[in-house]
């Protein structure tokens, strides 16, 4: 599985971005997938998760409630993040990642790096 992560940038808090991430060699949709990041200086984070399908819940940490949402198009082999309401906390450098299950991940992207200015 190749995952390829597009979408980062500089954006002002209070904006918004939208990250992609592109799957290739393999059926994308029968793989759970995920968001990382990896803060200067942190250890990585899970941000969120959905399933192979999108049909259960998703995970979110708490401290993207309610701002980022995960989706998926299986039909695109693309896994979404939108990221609204962005806070300087949020900058960080962000992962794909693909797995059999929602907390068990075995491939990754190289990551995109966010960038939020206070």
């Amino acid at each position: 599985v190749q995952l390829a992560e597009s979408g980062g940038g500089l954006v002002q808090a209070g904006g918004s971005l939208r990250l992609s991430c592109a799957a290739s060699g393999t059926t994308f949709g029968s793989y759970a997938m995920g968001w990382y990041r990896q803060a200067p200086g942190k250890g990585r984070e899970l941000v969120t998760t959905i399933d192979s399908d999108g049909s259960r819940s998703r995970y979110y940490v708490d401290s993207v409630k309610g701002r980022f949402t995960i989706s998926r198009n299986n039909a695109k082999n693309t896994l979404y993040l939108q990221m609204n309401s962005l806070k300087p906390e949020d900058t960080a450098d962000y992962y794909c990642a693909a797995g059999r299950s929602r907390f068990a991940f075995t491939f990754w992207g190289r990551g995109t790096q966010v960038t939020v200015s206070s």
